[in-house]
């Protein structure tokens, strides 16, 4: 067993090469072989947000505080809160972040498959980030 001492791993930022506007990140776990899961705290500012992504075997998010929005490729914006779980399939471009009025912060969740655990694609433009969420 073995247990990581809360504050023993430094807050990073977001890089902008993945990330529009102020993201932090805090790891939870990176599971060694042949366990598979990694898991990270993430912070997004009012109108901070992923770039377009996808996780080879899925991802799951748990919206901890705030307001967010969520959007799979083609797919409507969708509004997420504090308390709401998010499944994304395997190989399902999408993006997460906040509002532009609020903060948002979720636990991120996925597994890695031959070493991956993310793609990272291009950045969400404003036009979509700024569309009407569903609903």
């Amino acid at each position: 067993m073995d247990i990581i001492a809360c504050g023993s791993r430094p807050t990073r930022r977001g890089p902008a090469t993945t990330f529009t506007g102020t993201v932090w990140q805090d790891p939870i776990i990176q599971a060694p072989d042949p366990a598979l899961l990694r898991a990270g705290w993430v912070r997004f500012e009012p109108d901070a947000r992923t770039f377009w992504h996808s996780h080879p075997l899925g991802q799951t998010l748990h919206i901890v505080s705030g307001v967010g929005h969520v959007q799979t490729w083609g797919g409507p914006i969708r509004q997420v809160r504090a308390g709401d779980t998010v499944w994304i399939p395997p190989d399902e471009k999408h993006w997460h972040g906040a509002t532009p009025e609020h903060g948002m912060e979720h636990l991120a969740m996925q597994e890695a498959k031959d070493g991956e655990h993310v793609k990272w694609l291009e950045a969400v433009s404003d036009e979509q980030y700024k569309a009407k969420p569903a609903g």
